[in-house]
């Protein structure tokens, strides 16, 4: 068995001292993995990217990169930040930027790549997501779904030892949900090593090599996707999921 490329012990995080969002929450992925992270709205799951990206500190707890301690970095914060790459639901691409532009900014200016190298790099990643026709037009030319597309490009740019995916498709409608998780499913294939939060139950049981369900702060509730969404062991994780259950209401 790989071991653990991410590695989270006991983990604790709360807003202004006082709402413990996060709390005691230990975690690991092995290179490879995907792992979905499911629950309620605001049981806590994308504030626990936001801490392993370290967009937000922690107030007690130890992250572990490729056995590298990391929550305590102030100088190296933006190293290990590459090493981690995020998706946001809301793209982040830059509007007064073409999307070449975007994906060629942070490798150039964070890792001083060669312009050359990069944009070569950048044409095989859009043309990998089916965006290279666009590559010389802005965001604002582009759907939703070939906005997310984008920048999943631009973070796998970066070339992340862990990319984390929180909430792709929340802004998107059906048609553009399936393109982008198209992407990611290729990508799981390929062996990126992920960490996807989702309400998408059927994409969570497609992709996932383990499922974590969190609620109130904690992890309640992991196993495969068998397992999890089949044979859920506790009964807030059973009724998580027939909360995605609906009688019809006409015969």
């Amino acid at each position: 068995m790989a071991e653990a490329v991410l590695e989270v012990n006991h983990l604790y995080k709360s807003f202004d001292g006082e709402s413990e969002v996060l709390k005691d929450i230990s975690f690991s992925i092995r290179k490879g993995e995907v792992v979905v992270i499911v629950g309620p709205s605001g049981c806590g799951k994308s504030t626990f990217l936001r801490c392993l990206n370290r967009l937000e500190d922690i107030d007690n707890g130890t992250l572990q990169l490729n056995g590298e301690h990391y929550e305590k970095e102030k100088s190296r914060v933006h190293a290990f930040r590459e090493r981690v790459g995020m998706v946001f639901q809301s793209y982040d691409l830059f509007p007064n930027m073409s999307i070449m532009d975007n994906l060629l900014l942070a490798p150039q200016k964070v890792q001083k790549r060669k312009k050359e190298e990069v944009r070569i790099e950048a044409e095989q990643l859009l043309e990998r997501v089916d965006l290279l026709e666009k590559k010389d037009q802005y965001p604002r030319q582009l759907s939703g779904g070939q906005k997310q597309r984008a920048a999943i490009a631009r973070a796998l740019l970066m070339h992340p030892e862990v990319l984390l995916l929180d909430e792709i498709t929340a802004a998107l409608d059906p048609e553009m949900v399936r393109e982008v998780l198209q992407v990611v499913l290729e990508l799981a294939k390929s062996g990126m090593t992920m960490v996807i939060v989702t309400h998408e139950m059927e994409f969570a049981r497609a992709v996932a090599d383990r499922v974590v369900f969190i609620d109130k702060g904690v992890i309640v509730e992991e196993g495969s996707p068998k397992d999890f969404f089949e044979h859920p062991r506790t009964e807030r994780a059973n009724q998580f999921l027939n909360s995605f259950h609906y009688e019809a209401v006409h015969e």
